[in-house]
């Protein structure tokens, strides 16, 4: 069989050799792929020393890297500067700074649809001017004062009811009162906070009253009083909301006396943080 020209082979055909072993021994083939074996292994170095690099700038051990994700959190404690107790068990500086750190983090806890509140600081707490009884932290307070005086001057009469309470004394109103009602727990925590549980212990909470209409404190019938309504149109200005409105999320009945504040960054991440 004659074979054609070479002419009539196309370029890209003449150029590569036709059996295997000579596509194999190409002189320009051996070096791309010696490159490319180059390329990786160098890529593959520059990935592992990275790694490492970034696992040493930020303090774990290879032993470390193998260890939970929980160890690597708790290592902080550990790296504290505080000496091992004898046999090996926590400092008592690893044991401070584990609970400032369990004191310092949002909590994600509830019971019986309510959220878990520390008290209030004793030194962040004022009395109010119109009730000396009755305390708030000094920003809630500064903004009730406000907020109390512009609805005056519109001929409404805002009283404080109560404000920040301690688990003991909230203790003392859900127990007693579940007793005395014959309620049990989950009815009793669709109107009252268990101990722990309730906005009123961190000083930004307050119960409202109409001060022309005594009648209506603290039940549903204050919705209709005129405190209610200029609250519901003006509280945001003074950076009050409604805690618990109709068909709130948390299952809690409706109370529209309880509101609270939320108008600096520390107040609205104890009520919003996860």
């Amino acid at each position: 069989m004659t074979m054609p020209p070479t002419d009539d082979i196309p370029q890209a055909a003449r150029d590569v050799p036709l059996d295997a072993a000579a596509v194999a021994q190409h002189p320009w083939l051996r070096r791309t792929r010696g490159l490319q074996r180059y390329l990786s292994l160098a890529l593959l170095a520059l990935a592992a020393g990275g790694l490492v690099a970034w696992y040493q700038t930020n303090g774990f051990s290879a032993t470390e890297f193998g260890r939970p994700f929980e160890t690597m959190i708790n290592r902080s404690v550990a790296s504290a500067g505080g000496a091992e107790s004898p046999g090996g068990g926590e400092s008592s500086q690893e044991q401070e700074n584990r609970d400032v750190a369990v004191q310092l983090a949002p909590s994600s806890r509830t019971l019986l649809n309510h959220r878990a509140y520390d008290e209030a600081p004793t030194e962040e707490l004022v009395t109010l001017n119109a009730n000396a009884a009755i305390r708030l932290r000094a920003a809630a307070a500064s903004q009730y004062e406000a907020m109390a005086q512009a609805a005056s001057r519109e001929g409404v009469s805002l009283v404080p009811l109560s404000g920040f309470r301690s688990q003991a004394e909230q203790e003392q109103i859900f127990f007693s009162l579940k007793a005395d009602r014959g309620q049990n727990a989950q009815t009793r925590a669709e109107v009252s906070a268990p101990p722990g549980y309730s906005e009123h212990h961190t000083g930004y909470a307050i119960d409202i009253g109409d001060g022309n209409r005594a009648g209506t404190n603290l039940n549903t019938d204050f919705v209709d009083t005129r405190a209610y309504q200029w609250m519901e149109t003006n509280a945001v200005r003074y950076g009050y909301e409604l805690s618990f409105p109709p068909d709130n999320f948390q299952g809690v009945a409706f109370e529209p006396w309880h509101w609270r504040f939320v108008g600096d960054r520390t107040s609205l991440e104890t009520f919003y943080s996860e």
